[in-house]
């Protein structure tokens, strides 16, 4: 490298991924024998390239969540990817999803009418978080008397804390044997009643749907709600817009995907030697392409680090791309539709409390901890 760089943020990595993208593109972290892709064209081909750059990881067994995740959609390769999403696509499909929206704004409205006239609330405990929660744990059919510990179990995985993966690894265990014993009309029961090829999942695979729907069902959504009232700070003149004209609203949550992406970072191992970016990476290299570098490329990107509600095209990459693709986007869009368009109509003269914010210590997942905010 040329010249120096910034340090690293976790509440601020624009800086630092625009002076890789400009010096090094694509680079090896002499520390850590990670291989860093940070452009757009590169990021995506490496997200969607799953013969060059494989999500595999083996079979590591035990009812922890870490494990499980790695017998899950977003650890695995075709043809075995394959299998296991079209299971799992029956419960999302378009319309399935679009039934969904009469209870989620029954919930937007529950949780705004709790804190409705007090002037003040913590956005995130008291709204964006329960909200995706409640949701995916009744796809699942998750007691609501369990809720209260998702938090923290899914802070657990996120930020690779050992104890609270294991506790979530075995209440999951545990309550995939009670569905097998009493099937319920829920999602866990379906998939333990479905088949592919003649067998049924294996408690493994089972675990690895459960972690993996309740944590990016989670944490995704969740920071999507609360980072888009940190674009509207960022950018006072795009929420009086999106106030104005509700037609900005879905442009504007695209947006927000785009400026402050949930997930800034995914994992892949190279299958073979792959040249990239001018770059000749091993086969067998760990490579981690930044979602969050790509999303502000200025050759993508005009005025990369603009917040536009009204910008289009918008090919953002917050979701993947290709077969890995999120699957919950539908629903994490239209969550983030009917939520934000109650904020909106509901809590008048939003502002984010003047008070040091924390940020979520995870390279992958980008957000704050709690998020106080004032209005009316």
């Amino acid at each position: 490298m040329t010249t120096s760089l910034p340090a690293y943020s976790l509440q601020n990595p624009f800086p630092w991924y625009d002076a890789l993208r400009a010096q090094s593109p694509v680079t090896r972290d002499p520390q850590s024998g990670m291989w860093m892709v940070f452009g757009y064209d590169d990021v995506q081909r490496t997200l969607s390239d799953w013969k060059a750059f494989s999500s595999q990881r083996g079979r590591p067994r035990g009812e922890d969540a870490q494990n499980a995740l790695s017998a899950s959609l977003i650890s695995t390769d075709p043809p075995r990817h394959r299998q296991l999403r079209s299971l799992v696509e029956q419960a999302f499909t378009p319309r399935q999803v679009r039934a969904l929206e009469p209870r989620i704004a029954e919930l937007v409205d529950d949780l705004l009418s709790a804190v409705q006239g007090t002037g003040r609330m913590d956005f995130i405990r008291d709204f964006a978080y329960p909200l995706p929660v409640i949701v995916i744990a009744e796809i699942l059919g998750i007691p609501a008397s369990d809720r209260d510990a998702f938090k923290r179990w899914s802070d657990a995985v996120v930020t690779g804390d050992p104890s609270g993966s294991r506790e979530m690894g075995a209440y999951f265990a545990r309550l995939i044997e009670q569905r097998r014993a009493e099937p319920g009309d829920d999602l866990i029961s379906g998939l333990i009643a479905a088949q592919l090829d003649g067998e049924h999942l294996d408690t493994q695979e089972l675990l690895g749907f459960c972690i993996l729907l309740l944590v990016a069902g989670n944490e995704t959504t969740t920071n999507l709600l609360a980072n888009t009232l940190l674009c509207w700070q960022d950018a006072p003149d795009a929420y009086d817009r999106v106030r104005a004209d509700r037609a900005l609203l879905p442009g504007t949550i695209e947006e927000s995907l785009r400026f402050r992406s949930p997930v800034q970072s995914m994992f892949r191992v190279a299958a073979q030697d792959v040249e990239l970016g001018g770059q000749l990476i091993p086969e067998g290299s760990p490579v981690l392409a930044w979602i969050g570098a790509a999303n502000r490329d200025p050759a993508q990107f005009p005025d990369a680090d603009t917040f536009d509600p009204a910008r289009t095209p918008n090919r953002h990459l917050a979701f993947g791309n290709g077969i890995h693709f999120c699957l919950g986007a539908p629903l994490a869009r239209l969550e983030a539709s009917v939520a934000l368009g109650a904020v909106l109509d509901r809590l008048p003269n939003l502002r984010v409390a003047d008070t040091p914010l924390e940020p979520i210590p995870s390279q992958i997942v980008y957000g704050v901890k709690s998020l106080p905010v004032t209005f009316g």
